[in-house]
């Protein structure tokens, strides 16, 4: 997937409004440039575990994005955002990330304790897939709308969904924090 491919897919689940989102599990960046191109200009922190491909992220933030921030860290443990200092996230993105934590209710819930009120999750998942070490926990499409709410988050809303090359569904579903609705 390149990055117009990842605009196009979560675009209708993005709010058109500047702010401070988190790309968890950005990889070397496809879904972080899509954030950019979406909420430019915002802060978009970039996070990931894997040294390399945030090493190809932050080469490109550094010409092309002085607003993403790449922050080295494991999405699925506590870590820290640099110069967060307290300060509450517009949104968050797990693309395609969220199916390699073995309980991501748990994980879910320590997230969003990041959200201001009405702060937006955005999640990309696989459905009707089965199991697979590119894709260990699959969340199924119903099987989000328990997970998020037992987070704390609105019913979430499909906005998009499109075959995968690797078999089943890509789905991209929104909710909002507190149960607020937010423009998109």
């Amino acid at each position: 997937m390149n990055t117009r491919d990842a605009v196009s897919l979560i675009r209708e689940a993005i709010p058109r409004c500047r702010g401070a989102w988190a790309d968890l599990g950005a990889g070397d960046g496809t879904f972080t440039r899509a954030l950019v191109d979406l909420l430019e200009p915002s802060r978009v922190y970039a996070v990931d575990r894997d040294a390399r491909s945030l090493s190809k992220l932050t080469r490109w933030a550094r010409t092309e994005a002085p607003g993403v921030i790449p922050v080295l860290a494991d999405f699925s443990a506590p870590f820290d955002l640099p110069g967060f200092n307290g300060r509450k996230l517009d949104g968050m993105l797990l693309a395609n990330s969220l199916h390699f934590v073995r309980d991501p209710g748990h994980v879910l819930a320590r997230l969003v304790t990041w959200l201001r009120p009405g702060g937006r999750v955005v999640l990309v998942e696989y459905d009707r897939r089965r199991a697979s070490r590119w894709v260990p926990y699959p969340i199924p499409a119903a099987e989000w709308p328990a997970l998020a709410a037992s987070a704390g988050l609105s019913l979430p809303v499909i906005t998009a969904s499109r075959p995968s090359a690797f078999g089943g569904d890509l789905y991209v579903a929104a909710a909002n924090l507190s149960g607020d609705e937010q423009d998109g």
